[in-house]
């Protein structure tokens, strides 16, 4: 796994850098701006990007628009965004391109290390990722009805809300003490309720993730 970080704080992004070699993980390169991480990915051609939300020169967006441009230009490139703060617009904006390869966490879970690692493995294996205070936090500041929404029954909601915190199917199942026939048959009720047909240009996961996340009235 080739790894590239960007991140403007030198103190962070070089114990990231320690830490995963000391997982064995190839860091190829750390870059400090938006700039030196997009000639890194085109030097390094990286499986990985770990990329801070808000880098220079203003501090905003620059990481999402770089994330961004890094997979137009490498098509595939695994990104774990990171943030200090929940962020609703930026993580609506990461994941409407696709869900594939892509995660959101804040940055306090670098702490829990085992956490952060299985996050990490999980988006370079083509997964996706959203921290569950992230998740957490835009449930309880989002309170804008959704109509198909409303149709879902508690246990559809409940299992959905999992969905979010990146479970399984399995781990659902341990959570909420089900089979795990019970929870595939409560998301295909959720997708069906939804509208969401197979697509293969989209993971009706996330997609149900983010609509039952962002409030979105379709």
């Amino acid at each position: 796994m080739r790894i590239v970080i960007a991140e403007d704080d030198p103190l962070l992004r070089e114990g990231l850098a320690l830490l995963l070699r000391a997982e064995e993980l190839d860091v190829v390169a750390t870059a400090g701006t938006p700039g030196e991480f997009l000639v890194a990915v085109d030097e390094h051609a990286p499986d990985v990007a770990i990329v801070d939300v808000r880098m220079p020169p203003t501090h905003t967006d620059e990481g999402i628009v770089a994330a961004v441009e890094a997979r137009r230009r490498r098509p595939g490139l695994a990104v774990l965004v990171l943030s200090a703060y929940v962020e609703q617009a930026f993580a609506t904006e990461l994941f409407s391109v696709g869900a594939a390869g892509l995660g959101y966490l804040l940055k306090e879970r670098v702490g829990r290390v085992e956490e952060f690692l299985a996050a990490l493995r999980r988006v370079a294996d083509g997964g996706s990722v959203i921290d569950p205070e992230v998740v957490a936090q835009l449930l309880a500041r989002n309170r804008r009805p959704d109509t198909a929404l409303a149709e879902l029954s508690p246990r559809e909601r409940e299992v959905l809300g999992l969905m979010a915190e990146g479970l399984g199917n399995t781990a659902i199942a341990e959570r909420l003490f089900v089979t795990d026939g019970a929870v595939h048959k409560h998301i295909r009720s959720i997708f069906a309720k939804l509208q969401l047909p197979p697509d293969d240009r989209a993971d009706r996961r996330v997609t149900a993730v983010l609509r039952y996340l962002d409030g979105d009235q379709r």
